[in-house]
């Protein structure tokens, strides 16, 4: 299905479009849709006036494995805007050295460059395909050669050069050179310095990317290396594909992207809030909050692409809040969220959708799995059924971990047949009711048993 255009996204179109994937949470759905759709208007807007529209931030309240995070991801895959998720318990780990919030930014325009980058690349790929092929092509047979090349058949006549070039072209398409071996050159990229200190604990990437971009500018090297002839082609159709970028333009455009579409998650938000109740790490927690305070407000962050401004980044946060509120985050931080949406627990109801109705549902993904070896596995509506009261059950008697539960229902239900696939052949193999209770049923009534295997 092609995506739709960013100015055809309406609040309407975007939740119909997250309802492919992710079941229930309609309030959730709604907010973001609002907030993308928000984005788009303020591009409309003529003047000064635009500058002054600000995003508006989000925090989703729910338990873990509900959707939060897929609601996000799948709203920037859909406006094809660049996405990070992070962690904010990231920030407070004990002994974490030298990570700041301000790599925040970096890491996310990082993301909006491969993004970029991977569109144009994308866009150039057939030329690049074609003057490949013509640097293989030289490869295999230097243009004014009068050698008898191994196209060339014991007893006949050399063909000539233009001729055995376009011979070559021929098995080369028809893949009968994939066991020819060619040199070309290749940059290397292996640096003793960079080896070290990134086996080193606690060096930030970011620091460590700085510093292998400058060692890169100092001058690249490259090395002499044999590939077989696919490999080969793919290595110097990359190499095509970089002359032909405009990486200058691809940069402005990655920079201009993340300012004005850039989404950023940030999980566990609940665990840097500080509570009345507790003193001594709160006060690290509530540092980890004021350092975030200047990116969430809008702030120029330098990364080595150029400053980057946040003031119109999204930002998303989420956290099951059991032991603490939005309301023991500081006050300014919770300024800066001005929407909260609550995202509700799941019912065995909605894992019997789940199992059912998203593009992506693991049911479809077993069964493609399993489809590889030739096994056609067949749901019948009792066993989905079961299968979703098993993951109510278990979610309620031990830790609910939402959707994620399914993951390990299914895979404790199919691990025989993901073992033994390869040797049943072809076949098709009912999955019903009797045979998930005959799986998983004593497992259910063990609560015991339940809390390690399920």
């Amino acid at each position: 299905m092609k995506s739709p255009q960013v100015a055809d996204l309406t609040p309407a179109r975007i939740v119909e479009e997250l309802d492919r994937y992710v079941i229930g949470q309609g309030e959730a759905k709604r907010a973001v849709a609002v907030a993308l759709r928000n984005r788009w208007r303020r591009q409309q807007v003529e003047g000064d006036l635009r500058e002054e529209i600000a995003p508006k931030n989000i925090i989703m309240i729910g338990p873990t494995g509900v959707g939060k995070t897929e609601i996000a991801r799948r709203l920037a895959k859909l406006a094809r805007a660049p996405f990070l998720k992070v962690e904010a318990s990231k920030f407070t780990e004990v002994g974490y050295v030298g990570r700041d919030v301000d790599s925040i930014v970096r890491d996310l325009i990082e993301v909006s460059v491969k993004l970029v980058r991977d569109e144009e690349a994308a866009k150039v790929r057939p030329r690049a395909k074609e003057s490949a092929e013509e640097r293989l092509l030289d490869l295999l047979l230097p243009r004014g050669g009068q050698a008898r090349s191994f196209a060339d058949r014991p007893g006949e006549p050399a063909a000539l050069p233009d001729a055995t070039r376009e011979k070559l072209r021929a098995m080369l398409r028809d893949g009968r050179l994939e066991d020819r071996e060619v040199e070309l050159e290749v940059s290397d990229d292996t640096n003793p310095l960079m080896s070290v200190l990134g086996a080193q604990p606690g060096v930030d990437e970011s620091a460590l990317s700085g510093l292998r971009d400058m060692l890169g500018q100092m001058g690249r090297r490259t090395k002499r290396q044999k590939m077989k002839v696919p490999e080969a082609l793919r290595a110097l159709t990359e190499q095509e594909v970089d002359k032909l970028i405009d990486h200058d333009h691809a940069i402005r455009e990655a920079v201009t992207r993340a300012e004005n579409g850039g989404i950023v998650f940030i999980d566990e938000i609940d665990k840097i809030a500080t509570s009345r109740e507790r003193q001594g790490a709160d006060v690290s927690r509530e540092g980890v909050q004021r350092d975030l305070l200047p990116i969430v407000e809008g702030s120029t962050v330098t990364t080595k692409y150029g400053p980057v401004r946040t003031d119109h980044v999204l930002f998303i946060a989420a956290g099951a809040f059991h032991t603490a509120k939005p309301s023991d985050l500081i006050p300014e931080l919770q300024g800066r969220f001005p929407i909260r949406v609550e995202l509700l627990p799941l019912t065995a109801g909605d894992f019997l959708r789940i199992l059912t109705e998203p593009q992506n549902a693991l049911t479809r993904q077993y069964a493609a799995l399993l489809a590889t070896d030739g096994v056609t596995i067949e749901w019948t509506e009792g066993a989905l059924a079961e299968l979703a009261r098993i993951a109510s059950e278990v979610n309620r008697k031990t830790h609910d971990i939402g959707a994620r539960r399914l993951h390990t229902v299914l895979e404790r239900l199919l691990d025989d047949l993901l073992y033994n696939a390869p040797e049943i052949g072809k076949q098709t193999i009912p999955v019903t009711a009797g045979y998930v209770t005959e799986r998983l049923g004593a497992l259910v009534a063990d609560e015991d048993l339940a809390r390690y295997i399920l």
